[in-house]
Parts: C-alpha cells; structure tokens; sequence
C-alpha cells in the first residue's frame, strides 16, 4: 500500500503532505481545488507519461514523492533491486519502498525506485503489481470487450491463466509454422531459380577449381615470363660474372688465383684467410650452378608456360568478374553447398511443414476449447457475484450476465465476451456499451471489482469519481461497498458525495487559497468538526448549514459502523 504521498509545484498545489495507510482514504474538495492533481501525482508514480503543463506556474519543476510499504521478498521487492534499487526494511516481513517522478518546466522527466534512478518503464512494472486505478476513463474502457475479456480472466483466477498460457503457447506455435510455410510456398519460383544460379557458380568453381591466392601467384608468374630476355641477359651476366665457361677472367678464378697465393707465403698468420677465401670460392661455385639452373628453366618454359599461365589467369579472371573476388569465389564454394541443399530440399519442407501445421492446429484447437470451458465456468460465477453486489449497491432487481460467444480467432482466443445488464426483471439483457447510464456503469464497475479483489488481490485500489451520475441511497451503497473492498485492500477515492466520504476511515480534504496573485492548494487530514463541516459543504454547499450538519453527522454514524 502508498503510506504517503509528497507533491510539490504540481499544479495548483505547491506544497502538499497526503498522509495515506491502510483501510479507505476519501479526498474531497471544491471543483478546481486540485483534487485531479492528486490522482496525476499517483499516476506519475506509476509511471504514465509525464507533461510539463503540470508543472506549477512560475516553478522550474514538479516533483511528485511517495512511501510504499511491500513485502520484502516477492516480485515487486525483485523488481526494485534489478532496477538497482533498495527497500528499507521495517519488521514483519515488510519493507519501504521510496519512489519518485521530477518533471522539468522545459518537458524532462525523472524517476526513481528504491533509491536509484530508474526509467519510467520499472515505475510502470511495479504499478501493475501494486495498484488498480478506476476512473471515468475506465468506466468507459469498460464498455469495449477488451477489457470485458481481461476483467472475466482475471476473475478466473489460475485456472483461466493456466488455460489462456497454453492456449498463447499454441497459437504462436500454430503461426510460426503457418507464416513459415506460407512464406515457403510464396517464395517457391525465387528460392528455385536461386538454386540454378547457385548450382550453375558451384559447378563453375568446381571446374575452374581455384586456390587460395592463386590470382596473384600467377600475376608474379606472368609478369616474370613476359621478362625472360631480359631476366636471361642479367642472369647469364651474373654467371659469367662469377664463373665464365670462356676463357675469360670471374669471381671464381680470382678466388682460386688468392688462395693460392696466401698458401704459397706460408705465413701461418694468414692460414684463417686462404681458408674464408676458399669458402667464397665454394659459394661463389653454388651461386653459377643455381644462376645455371635458372637459365636452364627459362629456355625450358618460357614461351608456352606463360600461354598456359595467361589461360589461367583468365579462367580466375572470369571468376572474379561473376563473384567479385577470388576470395569471395572460394568462400561461396564453401558456404554454397549447404544453402543449395536447403533449397533443393524445398519440397520436402513443404511436405513437412503442412504435417507440422495440421499438428499445430489441432493442438491449437485443444487449447482454444479448453480456454472456452474456463470462461464459460468463471462467467457463470462472475454474472452470480456481481449480480449479488448490484442488489447491494441500490439496484436490487438488477442481473448482471457474461456472455461468451465464438468470436473471431486472435492471441487472446476464439471468445467474444459481452457484459450484458437486464435492469430489471423481464428486460432484455443488453451489452453494457448500450444499455447502461453513466451511474449503473459506475456500479457495475465497483460490483465487477469487488467481485474480483476475492480472486485477484490487488494491494491498492484508486477510484477517480466512480460516484458520478449517482446520489441518494446508491452513493451509500457504493460507499458501503468501497469500506468493504477495503477490509482487503487499501483504497483511495476522489469523491464529490458525502454519502461516499462518510464511510471513509481517512477524509483528506485539497483545499485553494490565494493572496490575490497567486493560487495555491494544499491537503489536510479532516477530524472531528472540521471533517463534519466538509461533509456539510458537499451535502448543501454552506458547510456552516445546521440542518447540512446535522445531516453529515448522521452520515458520519452510519459510515462508522459498515
């Protein structure tokens, strides 16, 4: 439950305590007051989208600040401390949870949970685990059979979320094989001409049967080839250079010719030399065979190698144009064949995916009959109950019915579910989208959610005027109602009857005030005279009324003992 409520600069309230706890709180004021800026307050805690026009007059923001009292342990705890938030423990197994929305003049907004700057999207996950908000909107939303169907499903309980799981669980499985066979069946003509063109590159590749790098080995070949004058010119020059076949001075004969001469000196001294020179000679002799078998080869391979390497190069070239680059060529004959087998595996998929789909809708049908017999079963019990609290909500002839019909097939299941109220006995049922005023909607939404607070819990319950189009013995009713609900759960109210405040154990009333220049609310906890003084105003208008007094006093007694 909200322990309490801080807003500041929201409004036309500039600084304002709501002192909340457990049972049923009632805020009352004059229009205009500042009553809905409580309930926007509320709703930026739970995450709604924020709107700088809420920001007060001449401020530079708003700030809306509240204490939750939540288990220590469970999802709401859970969820705060993913957000990297905290709780304060208090004893008992309960904790206080801190959250808070800043709203800038120029539009940005802040939040917080449990200490922790948090996006507004953990304000709203926490919301839907702590708070049931009711208002004229929702009396609205009421009439659309949307929220009909998640009002009855929440009223089944387990055993119709059970069923409603099974049945989501089938019905994407039923569309992802539908989708995927569609799309297959679509997209047959494209996926076979793609395996010809597939087929028709790998068996190119195959053929020409390129290595890796090879292009430029043979650019380095061709080029070398196209050069062999040359390159025999220099070579045979270097070999002669070192080792002449003709009676001409080389590197080699002079060699021979210093070696002999330092072992004809027979110095010792110079021994280590004649040896390194002989090592050079040995060299020198190893660098004219290889310049030889150099020669050798170019006069062997030259003219027909480098036609033999041009036809090569222009087989790879031809790949290259097709693919791009050798590299791309070689990665496609790697990753080719297991995608031509995918395609040429396209009619056995076909075969496989309907037997898959007939699978699939008959495991979908399964489930949607199965989700049909739970509502049905919780409609017949949700009709009974809520017909019970429209007698006692000032409608006593009054039959609340839940219809379930076939509807047309969507994630939520093959139901149309329809509210239908017969006012009174022999009157057709009607949809409550057509046949109900303002005022029954009002209690067919307070029945409808007390009715579901036994199956459902939600630990607080706000109602934003819910008494609206109804007074006398009714809004006793549905303030008797609302101290029931609250037995369960904390319940919050703005309310404009004195006959709904009366039952409240908590009367918080948004008073305006203004010096002339500037407007400003504030809250105050109402006791004693003072709250008796309300409930007159709300009676009569003239809180000061003896007759209005008297009777706020005889509300009050009777709010007392519900």
């Amino acid at each position: 439950m909200i322990e309490q409520m801080h807003l500041r600069d929201l409004g036309v309230i500039a600084d304002a305590t709501l002192p909340f706890g457990p049972g049923f709180t009632a805020i009352t004021g004059e229009t205009g007051a500042g009553k809905t800026m409580v309930v926007s307050g509320l709703g930026l805690l739970m995450g709604e989208r924020s709107d700088s026009g809420v920001v007060r007059s001449g401020a530079a923001s708003a700030s809306v600040e509240g204490i939750w009292v939540v288990p220590s342990e469970g999802p709401v705890a859970d969820r705060v401390r993913e957000a990297g938030g905290e709780l304060e423990a208090i004893g008992g197994g309960e904790s206080e949870l801190y959250l808070s929305r800043t709203i800038a003049a120029e539009g940005r907004s802040r939040a917080s949970a449990g200490g922790r700057a948090a996006p507004a999207g953990v304000l709203v996950d926490l919301a839907e685990k702590l708070v049931a908000v009711h208002g004229q909107t929702d009396q609205l939303r009421l009439k659309s059979q949307s929220a009909q169907r998640e009002a009855l499903d929440r009223f089944g309980g387990e055993a119709t979320r059970a069923a409603l799981a099974a049945y989501r669980e089938a019905f994407d499985a039923w569309t992802g094989v539908d989708r995927e066979l569609e799309q297959l069946v679509r997209e047959r003509d494209d996926r076979a001409a793609e395996a010809e063109r597939l087929r028709a590159a790998l068996d190119e590749i195959e053929l020409i049967a390129p290595e890796p790098g090879e292009d430029r080995r043979l650019t380095e070949r061709a080029e070398r080839l196209s050069n062999a004058e040359q390159l025999r010119e220099a070579a045979l020059s270097a070999r002669e250079a070192i080792s002449s076949e003709e009676d001409q001075p080389d590197v080699s004969a002079l060699l021979a010719d210093a070696q002999r001469s330092l072992e004809r000196a027979g110095d010792p001294a110079l021994a280590d030399t004649a040896a390194q020179i002989a090592d050079l000679g040995y060299r020198a002799a190893d660098l004219a065979v290889s310049l030889s078998g150099y020669l050798a080869d170019l006069d062997e391979h030259g003219p027909q190698e480098l036609a033999d390497v041009e036809e090569r190069r222009a087989a790879l070239s031809a790949l290259v144009r097709a693919h791009g680059s050798l590299d791309a060529a070689l990665e496609l004959q790697e990753s080719g064949s297991a995608r031509l087998a995918e395609l040429d595996d396209d009619g056995d998929r076909v075969e496989r995916l309907t037997t898959l789909r007939v699978e699939a809708r008959d495991a979908l049908d399964a489930a949607s009959g199965a989700l049909t017999a739970a509502r049905v079963e919780a409609a017949d019990r949700l009709g009974a109950a809520a017909t019970e609290e429209l007698h006692a909500l000032a409608m006593p002839n009054a039959t609340l019915t839940v219809g379930v019909s076939d509807g047309p097939e969507s994630a939520h299941g093959r139901d149309e579910i329809a509210f239908l109220l017969a006012p009174h006995p022999g009157a057709e049922p009607r949809p409550v989208a057509k046949g109900a005023s303002g005022g029954e909607l009002s209690r067919v939404m307070l029945a409808i959610e007390v009715v579901i607070a036994a199956t459902d819990p939600v630990p607080t319950f706000i109602f934003d005027e819910v008494d609206a189009g109804i007074g006398g013995a009714a809004a006793i009713e549905v303030g008797r109602r609302l101290a029931t609900l609250a037995r369960s759960a904390q319940v919050i109210a703005v309310t404009h009857l004195a006959q709904v405040a009366a039952f409240a154990g908590n009367h918080l009333s948004v008073v305006k005030s203004s010096d002339g220049s500037i407007t400003a609310s504030s809250v105050t906890r109402l006791e004693g005279a003072e709250r008796e003084a309300e409930m007159a105003r709300l009676l009569s208008g003239m809180p000061d009324s003896d007759a209005a007094l008297e009777n706020a006093r005889e509300l009050l007694v009777l709010g007392a003992r519900a």
